[in-house]
């Protein structure tokens, strides 16, 4: 396996285990993840709000239990901010699709099992293309695993913004109508799902982020003006880790394109 790209900020962040732990409520706000009792997992997650997402991510496997979900945190967000190569990215997606699968089948009441099979396998789908993933039958294994997270977790943040994502993507590349009744895609269903999610995190960078995207997806140009103004906020937040920090610079880099 290639080795991973570094986190560009290396050094910004510099969390121990007992300031992850201090910090925790903050930082699992959007996942609800609880805070874990095995030493291991949380230097796999120190590791991955350092931005050290490889070794985050050895560490969460090799610890096993609660440690796979930061190793599938870790693996999805690097493919998905920092891994160069389209087939490298989309083999990590599938890499944490299924051992985010398995984790659901041996927990079935955990939540961010669900969720992380499910944004993995929304990342593929956008990778090989939203119409194309909707034809060989993704779409529905991602609304269906989104529900469940949030079935689980009724405030987890994160599961709102992405199956708010998945309302606007659909209708966005198949239309309203197909999109309603083929594949139960709805735009008020959509803008509620992301309302909902920053009244439970009005700071939310990345839920500013997609809320912009799907206003635009979903209402055109009338919504640009709002749309952009949550760019700018979310450019202008001030990012408490590694992942919050991609955030931010994702929207700086959008606002200056």
């Amino acid at each position: 396996m290639p080795q991973w790209s570094p986190f560009p900020h290396a050094g910004d962040y510099a969390f121990s285990p007992a300031s992850v732990r201090k910090s925790w409520a903050r930082l699992h706000l959007g996942d609800t993840e609880p805070l874990p009792k095995d030493a291991r997992v949380l230097e796999a997650w120190t590791l991955f709000h350092n931005g050290d997402f490889e070794r985050a991510a050895v560490a969460g496997v090799k610890a096993g239990g609660a440690g796979i979900t930061a190793a599938n945190k870790a693996t999805a967000i690097y493919a998905t901010y920092l891994e160069p190569k389209e087939k490298t990215k989309l083999d990590l997606f599938m890499e944490v699709a299924a051992r985010a699968e398995a984790q659901a089948k041996a927990e079935p009441d955990n939540a961010n099992a669900w969720y992380w099979h499910a944004y993995a396998l929304g990342r593929y789908s956008q990778g090989i293309s939203v119409a194309k993933a909707l034809a060989q039958g993704l779409g529905s294994r991602v609304k269906d695993s989104l529900e469940r997270t949030i079935k689980l977790a009724p405030k987890h943040i994160d599961a709102h913004i992405a199956l708010g994502a998945f309302h606007a993507e659909v209708i966005d590349k198949v239309g309203a109508l197909i999109g309603s009744m083929t594949y139960g895609a709805k735009k008020d269903v959509g803008l509620k799902l992301f309302q909902e999610a920053l009244r439970l995190n009005p700071g939310s960078v990345i839920g500013m982020i997609e809320y912009a995207n799907a206003l635009v997806m979903l209402e055109g140009d009338k919504k640009m003006a709002e749309a952009t103004k949550l760019y700018e906020q979310a450019a202008a937040s001030q990012a408490l880790d590694a992942t919050e920090r991609l955030d931010v610079e994702m929207a700086r880099s959008e606002l200056a394109s």
